[in-house]
């Protein structure tokens, strides 16, 4: 679990990253990379839900 989290903290610091590129620089390579990261960081956060139900289960 600790290791999603570390990952789930990467996806939002690169997030951070490419969209403030795209919105201050209107950088469309970053915006691309941005909405990579959101696609990746739902799915981590998904798995992180499930995880957390189990650990809470138990």
């Amino acid at each position: 679990m600790k290791n999603l989290v570390e990952q789930i903290n990467e996806q939002i610091a690169a997030f951070q990253v490419n969209a403030a590129a795209q919105v201050e620089k209107n950088n469309k390579a970053a915006g691309t990379r941005a909405r990579k990261a959101a696609l990746e960081l739902s799915k981590l956060l998904k798995e992180f839900r499930k995880v957390s139900v189990s650990e809470a289960k138990k």
